[in-house]
């Protein structure tokens, strides 16, 4: 079971279903479970059963006669670095060396269900304290334990795995030093170990764990306490990645690299409108082209599916044969429902629906009508687009449908949701599911999905047990995406004679993503509040006295789906440019204002701090715009050095702070902030879907525009010494971005960028501003 190795099938999907739809996602599993201890995370179902002589001591632990040691991870290596950093947390404990560590992909097991994104999934804000808080979390916790669902997101990976990670390396080095004592015939407590060894100092004997791992598995473990961060000597410092040799030389294996044996390919061709259906199709102008094997309708094997938009598969030797004969295809398209749908239309559902609904009201606290005397109000409204994701690697699934089994091989951030998914669409049971998990070229939230599991399963079943891929082109991936919601936002506040924020009413309008996702790849009907519609914005913790946060859900035909950071994407910016034009009103300086309203939060105030004394003063024709976010559990504070040049912005620096709690790798870290500023970049600048006539007017690159290498700018990050557990890094580097550079643009230009792509106006910049 090591990457890329056949992964089994541990849960049917009827009983996930069973559990989600009775439990409306939390309330009512506590019935059953109110007095249940919680699921443990150290032993799984079934033994790890690895070969050569290898011995499990747990669920996560097994070594080898040769002192090699296997770790298990349970998050898809997506360019953040798992591979590097959890088996890092279990040598940490074991006390054995990196070089000595192997990596196994998990099994479909509870024990490694993702359970910090579920408990984490409630619109709470940061500063609310008390029984209703944690006993709310520690519900969420045991439903996430149950469900068992594994994926890749949320910036939890870390977060997850912190102390079961831990306590599988603490656990097996208690069995080893236990089996040694026992050897040795002398107290556990005289037992030391390091390397990979135990050591007896009194005698001068030792023994490997790889020599000891067969005594160990029968032993009742000595009990060994957690390290304390002093007592580190792997976590936080800087570790190189273990995939970065095997990605630099072409070794390195994703989902579009799987070949299995007798492997034939299929080129798509899917309805070009949003709901489109086919009027009819002439398979027999392509049939006789050469290395053709059929073409398949597999829009009805997708009825009722994740994935369901119609569409036609050419199946061919080889993929450019598919491709050209999918190209030459004759189809007729029918429109379907959505045929008049635009942007302008969008839009303006979104408008319609801020000025005639008060939404749900996310967050409330004091009183926003009770205008004090004197107090001057500010409004403004923003608007962010649909955006896609783009990931470098096209969307692509391989799968071969034979003697009653599913196989896979994917890149998937969500392998128990593709496993059901192939479970159903194949018609068999889930532990007769197959998964292959390889690396993946770029996640962002989209291999969270499972379309393309459903379609490439569908096309395998007409197959005749062949293996079967499924590469969409760049322009499918493009106008086929789950994209991040459009949303507009309008805010209302006051400000006393002083500049003081005394008030802050927001409330904005979007679709729900999470409720799309849930129907799409759950096949769940769920409603009600959706927390990443606000998140971002509710949860701000400036110090304001009166403040609403509410939103509107607007259903859409167009499929909404997660995006890097989600609904904070969008809200930072929202969020940290009316936090500047608020100073501007009130005649402060924008940093300065910030700071006023973090008294009581000193760790959003160190990280704004830090940001803003690496920055130092901006030079001549440039000008700093600053933003500060929390999300994911960390927070960001980012200060873009931005100039304006023949018209366009240009970023040439950008100081990213972080405190992301106790770092595991900060060269990983590091690596994650430029990441997320880069792809937060490339969105501010030129992220943007447009809809005419119910179609996706986006195709490729040259009109999907993503930053150039010589665009991007230096960027500096700053990490945060802290000693409470870790928090994300993957993701809150995306959400100042935008606010950063809009905000330093006023400063150049006097132009107040409220919609997202950042674009300057007809007049330019204004001299002096």
């Amino acid at each position: 079971m090591t990457e890329g190795a056949p992964v089994p099938a541990a849960k049917t999907p009827s009983r996930r279903r069973f559990l989600l739809s009775g439990a409306g996602l939390a309330g009512a599993l506590l019935v059953g479970w109110g007095v249940a201890p919680p699921r443990q995370r150290l032993e799984g179902s079934a033994p790890l059963v690895l070969g050569d002589g290898t011995v499990a001591l747990n669920g996560w632990v097994a070594i080898a006669p040769d002192n090699t040691v296997s770790i298990v991870v349970p998050r898809a290596e997506m360019g953040q670095g798992v591979h590097t950093a959890l088996p890092l947390l279990v040598a940490e404990e074991l006390d054995v060396p990196l070089a000595a560590v192997r990596i196994v992909q998990a099994p479909l097991d509870r024990i490694y269900a993702n359970v910090a994104v579920m408990r984490e999934n409630l619109p709470f804000h940061p500063d609310d304290a008390g029984y209703t808080r944690a006993a709310a979390q520690w519900a969420l916790a045991k439903v996430g334990r149950e469900l068992g669902i594994n994926l890749t997101g949320g910036s939890s990976s870390i977060k997850d795995a912190w102390l079961p990670m831990r306590e599988a390396g603490a656990t097996a080095r208690g069995l080893l030093i236990a089996a040694a004592a026992r050897l040795w015939k002398v107290a556990p407590a005289s037992v030391r170990t390091a390397d990979g060894y135990c050591f007896h100092d009194g005698s001068g004997r030792r023994a490997s764990f790889g020599s000891l791992a067969p005594a160990a598995a029968h032993e009742t473990p000595y009990e060994v306490p957690l390290k304390d961060r002093h007592q580190f000597r792997l976590i936080g410092r800087s570790t190189p990645r273990r995939d970065a040799r095997i990605k630099a030389d072409g070794t390195a294996r994703f989902g579009i690299d799987a070949r299995p044996e007798g492997m034939v390919y299929a080129a798509l061709r899917m309805a070009p409108m949003i709901g489109g259906s086919i009027g009819g199709i002439n398979p027999a102008s392509v049939l006789a082209l050469p290395g053709v094997l059929s073409v398949i309708d597999f829009t009805g094997a997708l009825e009722g599916q994740t994935g369901a938009q119609a569409g036609v598969a050419v199946v061919a030797r080889t993929y450019w044969q598919a491709t050209q004969a999918a190209a030459a295809l004759p189809i007729r398209w029918l429109p379907g429902p959505h045929e008049t749908l635009s942007t302008a239309r969008l839009f303006g559902e979104l408008q319609a629906a801020l000025d005639g609904d008060d939404g749900h009201v996310y967050h409330d606290r004091g009183d926003v009508t009770a205008i004090a005397a004197g107090a001057r109000s500010v409004r403004a409204e923003y608007r962010a687009p649909l955006l896609a994701h783009a990931a470098m690697e096209p969307v692509n699934c391989t799968a071969q449908v034979d003697g009653g089994k599913v196989r896979l091989w994917l890149s998937t951030q969500a392998p128990s949701i593709a496993v059901d998914i192939a479970a159903r669409v194949g018609g068999v049971d889930a532990a007769d599911v197959e998964l292959h998990e390889h690396l993946l070229g770029g996640g962002f939230g989209r291999r969270l999905e499972g379309d393309m599991v459903a379609q490439a399963v569908a096309i395998a079943r007409q197959c005749q047990g062949r293996p079967v891929q499924v590469i969409w082109s760049r322009e499918d991936d493009i106008r086929h995406d789950v994209y991040r919601p459009a949303a507009l936002a309008r805010f209302v506040a006051t400000l006393d004679g002083a500049g003081t924020i005394l008030s802050w009413d927001c409330r904005a309008a979007s679709g729900a993503l999470g409720h799309q996702f849930v129907r799409r790849n759950l096949g769940l009907p769920v409603a009600g509040p959706d927390k990443t519609t606000v998140e971002g914005v509710y949860d701000m913790q400036y110090e304001i006295p009166h403040q609403r946060i509410a939103h509107v859900a607007v259903d859409t035909p167009v499929p909404l789906g997660n995006w890097r950071s989600v609904g904070h994407s969008q809200n930072a910016f929202f969020k940290e440019s009316f936090v500047d034009e608020m100073a501007h009103a009130g005649g402060l300086d924008p940093v300065a204002l910030r700071r006023a309203m973090l008294l009581k939060h000193p760790r959003e105030l160190a990280v704004l701090n830090a940001a803003v004394a690496r920055a130092g003063q901006p030079p001549a024709g440039r000008a700093h715009g600053v933003a500060l976010h929390t999300s994911f559990g960390s927070v960001v504070a980012q200060v873009a050095e931005v100039s304006v040049e023949q018209g366009e912005i240009r970023v040439h620096r950008v100081v990213c702070a972080i405190d992301c709690g106790l770092v595991v790798t900060p060269n990983l870290v590091a690596q994650q902030m430029e990441s997320a500023v880069l792809f937060g970049l490339s969105a501010a600048l030129g992220g943007e879907i447009t809809i005419k006539d119910g179609q996706v007017e986006q195709g490729n690159f040259n009109d999907y525009p993503v930053l150039r290498m010589h665009q991007a700018p230096i960027v500096e990050t700053v990490i945060g010494m802290s000693a409470e557990p870790p928090e994300g890094a993957g993701e809150p580097g995306v959400p100042p971005i935008a606010p950063a550079v809009a905000n330093a643009v006023f400063k150049l230009t006097g132009q107040r960028l409220r919609s997202l792509p950042l674009r300057l106006g007809p007049q330019g910049p204004v001299p002096g501003k």
